[in-house]
């Protein structure tokens, strides 16, 4: 079978009038970096790049040495490309305008450089998530307000996933599909076309071990999947939970499933743990696009009107009729609370 290459996938999409040339060569930008990205996870200790970097993030966390790398080599991939007027990554305080030595685009790049870093020492995929949205016109030094659109304005989205291999999973709007680096010609090659995502699962990733902070809702719908085939759903669940939102996700693009991260009392002042921009939305617009659902548990995330470049949202996703009933434990539980 021969596999179509990324660099051709998008000049089709281009000559058919889904994308122009300066998203076409933003995302062939974009996916150069993440090879570079793909090497240096490859070599782990023997590139030298595992371990603590000794710095926290906006966040206040500890950042990994290559949590550090990945976010320099999308920032300088992008910086002088020609397509961009700023980016914001999840590792950086504020948004950067694309310095004035160098020719801007019409593009803002959202990023996480390199989601569950927390695995990179034990050898657990990681990834790189990423979102493109439109500069406001008239703008040329964009600001953090600039880049504070809903996620129904992303124009693309997308992730790499490092693991046994290198997938890249892109949306421009049109489904969802996947490419694999060919590490002998170095060349990301198309291997799922229109990925779709049954809308029914048995299988559900959360992290079991915070069910104590979770809101009476959410309790209520773990413990119906928990009971199985005796229980209210019927059937028996299993539970995945890789702790890279990339590989979850990735795993539930493959086969089905339901991906939560609640809201949870452990830190009330959060209102969820997953960023808005860098990993609900462009996760939630490559769910979607495979014909999956997301929502915050009461609002559908491609609507969540942003507030902060760091915001947190509680995020479900996957499977369209999970999707669906998880939230309806939450609206019924509202409802009944007047």
């Amino acid at each position: 079978m021969k596999h179509v290459s990324l660099t051709r996938f998008l000049l089709e999409e281009q000559r058919a009038g889904r994308i122009n040339a300066d998203l076409r060569l933003l995302i062939e930008v974009v996916a150069r970096a993440c090879k570079s990205i793909s090497i240096a996870v490859g070599k782990g200790a023997l590139g030298g790049v595992l371990g603590d970097a000794g710095t926290g993030n906006v966040q206040g966390e500890a950042q990994k040495k290559l949590d550090v790398l990945s976010n320099e080599i999308l920032m300088e991939a992008n910086a002088w490309g020609g397509h961009l007027a700023g980016l914001a990554s999840e590792e950086m305080e504020h948004a950067q305008p694309i310095p004035d030595v160098y020719p801007r685009g019409n593009y803002l790049l959202l990023f996480d450089p390199l989601d569950g870093s927390s695995n990179i020492d034990v050898n657990v995929s990681v990834g790189t998530i990423f979102s493109v949205l439109r500069c406001p016109e008239g703008v040329t030094a964009p600001g953090d307000e600039h880049f504070l659109q809903p996620g129904s304005a992303q124009v693309a989205a997308g992730y790499t996933v490092y693991g046994p291999s290198t997938v890249l999973v892109l949306t421009l709007g049109h489904g969802t599909h996947a490419f694999t680096l060919d590490r002998e010609v170095g060349s990301f090659m198309l291997t799922r076309r229109d990925i779709a995502i049954p809308e029914e699962t048995k299988e559900f990733a959360i992290n079991m071990s915070n069910q104590r902070h979770w809101e009476p809702p959410m309790q209520a719908y773990v413990a119906d999947l928990l009971a199985g085939k005796e229980g209210p759903r019927g059937k028996d669940f299993n539970m995945r939970w890789v702790a890279s939102m990339v590989a979850d996700v990735h795993r539930i693009l493959t086969r089905g499933g339901i991906f939560i991260y609640p809201w949870d009392r452990k830190d009330p002042s959060k209102p969820g743990r997953l960023r808005l921009m860098y990993e609900a939305n462009p996760m939630a617009f490559i769910v979607e696009q495979a014909g999956g659902a997301a929502t915050t548990g009461r609002q559908r995330i491609l609507d969540v009107q942003p507030t902060g470049l760091h915001q947190r949202v509680p995020v479900f996703l996957g499977s369209k009729r999970e999707v669906e009933t998880a939230s309806r434990y939450h609206r019924d539980h509202d409802a009944a609370q007047g």
